[in-house]
């Protein structure tokens, strides 16, 4: 066993959420790590600093893997694809089961806004077990990739052209769905700046069969019109950043009569998915997974021979 030290695990609740609000609003650039400090100190308490709570909300991905690398279930491999409007040459992880014969249907897994990190790795994993050939692109794939920590991640993607970064994903889902192990039928899930690149390629892409966004930014009105794919959609009740864009969200969906289901889970934070750091909320992330693998089948499935 390795004798490094893991940071112990603490939660959401174990901080005010004050706090939990300016990490948030540091995590998406809204404010740097000294604005964080600065703000922070007000809720300190005892040996809690502000520095202190700074580390304790940084992700920890030794608590992050349900799915190894290694694991037998599965075939994982990094793959490359070509995105001639973006950025160009792109890489990706790509994970299957390991004992599928036929094509499967496929499932785009789209990372936060700090590139392919090592949980969204493992949400790529989960869909395979889940027996879906799944995909996660690395938006970083133009200046290294991922680069090991999220704070350096975040600095990167910011680097990145907004535009080129939204070829990207189209090109990753052209691909995903063309690939010779693909039924053609194709599903997105992302989660936060995933979340709303889901929401984008639902209004970008006619055949997309089902996209699920986790806390994602809404697209404009104008473009809902466009949606053809049934929508899950995850929110946690906490996130008023995200939340504000809803309810015009769901006027544009209705007044275009388009098909969603909507989840609010009660008393969670933004990222409440993401199982590295203590916004995680196991009891809402299991069902949200749960619902989004259910939601799949019963969306990508359809029409094929069981077995």
């Amino acid at each position: 066993m390795s004798h490094v030290a893991v940071k112990q695990r603490l939660k959401a609740s174990d901080f005010p959420q004050e706090v939990l609000d300016l990490f948030d609003r540091y995590v998406h650039g809204l404010i740097d790590r000294r604005q964080f400090l600065d703000e922070a100190a007000k809720f300190a308490v005892g040996g809690m600093t502000a520095a202190a709570m700074f580390e304790a909300l940084r992700p920890t991905y030794a608590w992050a893997q349900q799915v190894p690398p290694n694991d037998p279930r599965i075939r994982t491999e990094y793959v490359e694809y070509q995105s001639p409007q973006g950025s160009g040459r792109m890489r990706g992880l790509m994970a299957r089961p390991a004992n599928a014969t036929g094509r499967l249907p496929a499932v785009l897994v789209i990372h936060e806004n700090r590139g392919l990190n090592p949980y969204i790795e493992d949400v790529v994993r989960r869909m395979a077990v889940a027996n879906f050939l799944a995909f996660g692109p690395d938006a970083l794939t133009p200046l290294g990739g991922y680069p090991g920590t999220d704070e350096r991640g975040v600095e990167m993607q910011r680097q990145l052209d907004g535009a080129k970064i939204r070829e990207d994903f189209v090109a990753a889902a052209n691909y995903l769905m063309n690939h010779p192990n693909s039924t053609g039928r194709l599903g997105a899930v992302g989660f936060c700046f995933g979340g709303g690149m889901v929401n984008f390629l639902a209004t970008r892409l006619p055949n997309l069969a089902a996209g699920v966004p986790f806390y994602g930014g809404q697209p404009p009105a104008a473009d809902v019109p466009r949606i053809n794919a049934p929508l899950l959609i995850h929110y946690a009740s906490l996130d008023t950043r995200i939340n504000d864009g809803w309810p015009a969200y769901e006027a544009a969906l209705k007044a275009a009569g388009k098909k969603y289901t909507m989840h609010m889970y009660e008393g969670t934070n933004h990222g409440f998915h993401n199982d590295t750091t203590p916004r995680f909320d196991q009891a809402a992330a299991k069902l949200a997974e749960q619902r989004t693998i259910a939601f799949f089948n019963e969306q990508l499935r359809q029409g094929m021979t069981p077995g």
